[in-house]
């Protein structure tokens, strides 16, 4: 849902690939529905299969970090898209490690990690506005 309008769509590149999954993580969901994000921060993405509203993420896979290129507002609905492929769309933000970073939390069907789905650095990231 656009709640404010169009925006631009958020860049930037994949620095590290990860390749490790947990069932205890125990992540938990921001109650902010977007984050502003700045060129030059590096941020962690990861997917889960859990929903807003479950008390604890625990179902994790870890795809990687992500310098963002070009700043700007992240949602919760928007679709990622590493390397010209649709990983899910994004769920919230877990701030456990934050100032150093956020975990920009991945909705999709079952985790995966960056090494299940072939991911390489300098691949490209993308934060696409959903559709109304």
């Amino acid at each position: 849902m656009i709640e404010d309008g169009s925006k631009r769509t958020v860049s930037g590149v994949l620095v590290k690939v990860l390749v490790h999954r947990r069932d205890d993580r125990g992540m938990r969901l921001e109650e902010f529905a977007s984050r502003c994000v700045r060129q030059g921060e590096v941020h962690e993405l990861v997917t889960t299969d859990h929903a807003v509203g479950d008390g604890s993420i625990d179902r994790v896979g870890f795809l990687g970090f992500a310098e963002i290129r070009h700043g700007g507002v992240i949602d919760r609905g928007d679709e990622v898209r590493i390397g010209g492929q649709v990983v899910g769309t994004v769920l919230g933000f877990d701030a456990c490690h934050f100032p150093n970073h956020y975990n920009i939390l991945i909705s999709r069907e079952s985790p995966v990690t960056g090494e299940q789905i072939a991911l390489s650095p300098e691949s490209a990231v993308q934060f696409v506005q959903s559709a109304p």
